[in-house]
């Protein structure tokens, strides 16, 4: 069986994620920092006729990360697809919004160190084995405004373009080696309660276009509007 691991799972995006992939063959091995969490959410999965299995890991330890990564390879036999989509559900230290002449030093590295730095550790816990194999998709989610600003997420569009600028680059690497990357801009609120004015989608609606990306291997790059 494949496998897939979801980095940042959670009850949205992960779980859409997951049951998107599991229901087409996929084992799920879920990382995320709660194991309270995780273990809920291997329920609902299981419940599905899902395999999955929960590996706790903090994205800003990179130790942590590369571990959880390597024992879930261990448990399904290797990783096929990864996917990259950590959000702070709960406060973490030092993360603050900021508009673009706001922007210093202090606010950009803990968005860097959360979106870009964890994103290359989860990468290099996998590429290996993908390369070796000739086979892999490693997939790397971040907001819109990666690719169209928004002046007050200065500071996380930020990141999220240094993201993107690396993940469509290591897909012109990987070209010819059978490992495929993408990354994938969500240019919507997910779920409800917004702000005013932004569109929204639910995680179902947004999910299917991680498969579509894993199967037609087509593009760089997918852009999700409403």
């Amino acid at each position: 069986m494949p496998t897939i691991a979801i980095v940042g799972a959670g009850p949205g995006m992960g779980l859409a994620i997951a049951r998107t992939f599991g229901t087409r063959g996929f084992d799920v091995a879920l990382v995320s920092h709660n194991r309270t969490k995780l273990d809920d959410l291997v329920g609902q999965l299981k419940g599905d006729g899902i395999t999955a299995a929960a590996f706790t890991a903090d994205v800003l330890d990179r130790d942590s990360l590369t571990q959880a990564l390597k024992d879930a390879a261990t448990r399904f036999g290797g990783i096929d697809v990864l996917e990259y989509s950590p959000a702070p559900h709960s406060p973490v230290p030092g993360f603050t919004t900021a508009a673009p002449s706001e922007v210093t030093v202090d606010n950009l590295q803990p968005q860097i160190e959360y979106n870009f730095y964890g994103a290359v550790t989860a990468a290099q816990a996998v590429l290996p084995a993908m390369r070796e194999a000739g086979a892999g998709t490693p997939l790397f989610t971040t907001g819109g405004g990666s690719v169209d600003p928004v002046p007050m997420f200065g500071n996380v569009n930020a990141a999220g373009a240094a993201l993107r600028n690396w993940v469509i680059n290591l897909n012109k690497e990987l070209t010819g080696s059978g490992v495929y990357a993408a990354h994938m801009a969500i240019n919507v609120w997910i779920g409800r309660g917004g702000p005013e004015g932004i569109p929204t989608a639910t995680p179902e609606q947004i999910a299917p276009l991680y498969w579509d990306l894993h199967e037609n291997r087509d593009r760089s790059e997918a852009v999700f509007n409403v």
